[in-house]
This record gives structure tokens, sequence and C-alpha cells, in this order.
């Protein structure tokens, strides 16, 4: 069943987080992950949300995107993610 992480970020340090989109693209992609959504405008339809970027990736199972998650490939683009944007992360199986 595949799984979607859903990611809400606030970048901080806009030239650190452009270094890691050109890391992590090359990971997510090793782990047979792809982006479905990576940035773009956001409207909200319904209550008071305001993310300010979206990520979504699609992989082929929860496990697989834990497995990206946790991986030593993105041991380093993680931690700059951390540095340069304020995120909140969410994994959810699809159909």
């Amino acid at each position: 069943m595949p799984a979607y992480v859903i990611v809400e970020i606030e970048i901080v340090d806009p030239t650190g987080y452009e270094e890691y989109k050109k890391q992590a693209g090359a990971t997510v992609q090793k782990y047979g992950g792809k982006y479905i959504v990576r940035g773009g405008t956001t409207e909200v339809l319904e209550g008071d949300w305001k993310p300010k970027r979206i990520v979504i990736l699609q992989f082929e199972s929860m496990k697989r995107a834990k497995e990206w998650l946790n991986c030593e490939e993105y041991r380093e683009p993680r931690k700059m993610r951390h540095r340069t944007a304020k995120t909140n992360m969410i994994v959810v199986e699809g159909v």
C-alpha cells in the first residue's frame, strides 16, 4: 500500500534550505520515493491552518518511507533541514 510523507515547512534560512533541497532529492529517489508536491501555492479552503510550504512524497509503503527518513544517506541532509526550517511531518497510508 503506498504511503505519503506530508511535511509542513517554515523556511528560516532560505540559502541553506536550497542546499538541503539539492541533497535531499537524491535520497528520496534512491528509496523509491517521488515528489508529489514540492512547494507551490497553497490556499486554505476550510479552517485556520496557515502553512508556509507543503511537501508531499510518495513511497511504495510506510516501511519504505521510514527507511528513507532514517537512512544513512539522509542523515546529514536531515540535520540541514532541521537547521534551516521548522517542520511538522507525518506519514499516512494511501489507497
